[in-house]
């Protein structure tokens, strides 16, 4: 889709991830036992064939560069578009701007240069696995200025208050985005515009001192706007702290929600990693669980996701649990509601265990 590019804006994304975002900013925490949370938004952009990829970020960006490498398990190593990392500053002395109209305000070069005519804008905490030219056809069909992509909720739970509601007619033209929490129909962070419209509404938030373009540049100007909702329908998770990362990770453990995300028309794309087969040892004992290639069970695993490379020795149990890259876990632990980060050791005889509502986290690289 020459006609629309991607644009990845992480800056006003919530970061309430305590122990997962000390080392990496919240769109590359792994996620559904092989990805990270970046990958449905991409997957999602390439599936809809945009070409030209541009990530909005500012901090704690390394784990992500590494993870996107070049973009080619995106097929976005391109000579002509492809994948850009883009960065907030320049050094500009006359630069006044705040927010992510930084951004705008610092890239505008590269906006100038793209053929597209369109912006296709998400973040990545809302995770799906669809892709956006029937959206993009009815953007156009309906002479929109702004299109967002909603969804309806049922239920409504604590996670989604932090996001806005859409109040719309009967033709589906957006009156009001309110924070009104019984409103179930939530706006996904995700909306096409033109990318003229884009820049436009950019100058004038910069203009005023502003520091947010979607709340101060579409959202305050709503009444002038011609603003559509398209709804998304299929399997959807927002991911925004701790508690919902772990939900939506245990969620995938039952058939049908794993089925309904991954097990579609589009596949989700990631990094490739050359790990060999899971290894089971005649002492394993498995149910309802994902496990990753590179990773060898010699215990007990129940209701929990392992990502690659996890080592579970003899005796060891873990239970509704989320065990990330490389983790080795040693004779006779034993893990319940807990989230562990990449690369934790977790020595023989530990008994650790959390709550559903309040997993027990322990950050990367630890010595328990």
């Amino acid at each position: 889709m020459s006609k629309m590019m991607g644009l990845i804006n992480l800056e006003h994304e919530y970061p309430v991830f305590n122990e997962l975002t000390y080392f990496r900013n919240a769109s590359s925490i792994p996620f559904g036992g092989r990805y990270r949370m970046v990958d449905f938004t991409l997957s999602n952009m390439v599936n809809s064939e945009i070409e030209e990829v541009a990530i909005f970020v500012r901090n704690k960006y390394r784990s992500l560069m590494d993870h996107l490498g070049t973009g080619e398990n995106w097929d976005l190593d391109r000579r002509s578009g492809g994948l850009f990392i883009l960065p907030p500053d320049w050094n500009d002395p006359n630069d006044q701007s705040r927010g992510d109209l930084q951004f705008f305000h610092n890239n505008r070069d590269y906006f100038n240069r793209s053929k597209s005519e369109y912006v296709l804008v998400s973040g990545s905490q809302f995770i799906a696995n669809t892709d956006f030219q029937e959206a993009f056809q009815f953007h156009m069909d309906r002479q929109a200025d702004v299109t967002l992509i909603s969804v309806e909720v049922d239920p409504l739970r604590e996670e989604h208050d932090a996001y806005l509601r859409v109040e719309a007619d009967d033709l589906g033209w957006v009156r009001n985005l309110t924070k009104d929490k019984n409103n179930s129909c939530l706006f996904a962070g995700v909306y096409i515009i033109h990318k003229d419209l884009l820049m436009e509404l950019a100058d004038q938030c910069i203009a005023y001192h502003k520091d947010h373009f979607f709340l101060h540049g579409i959202k305050e100007n709503i009444g002038e706007l011609k603003v559509q909702t398209y709804e998304h329908h299929g399997y959807s998770a927002f991911v925004n702290n701790v508690d919902s990362y772990y939900q939506h990770n245990m969620n995938l453990l039952d058939e049908e929600n794993y089925r309904n995300l991954f097990h579609q028309k589009h596949i989700v794309r990631t990094k490739v990693s050359n790990n060999p087969p899971v290894e089971y040892s005649g002492h394993s004992k498995v149910s309802q669980a994902i496990i990753a290639n590179g990773c060898t069970v010699n215990g007990e695993v129940e209701r929990s996701v392992l990502f690659r490379g996890v080592s579970v020795h003899q005796g060891a149990v873990i239970k509704n649990s989320i065990i990330m890259q490389r983790c080795n876990i040693e004779e006779g632990v034993y893990l319940e509601n807990v989230i562990i980060d990449k690369d934790v050791h977790v020595r023989a005889g530990q008994k650790l265990i959390g709550s559903i509502e309040k997993p027990y986290v322990i950050a990367k690289r630890q010595v328990i």
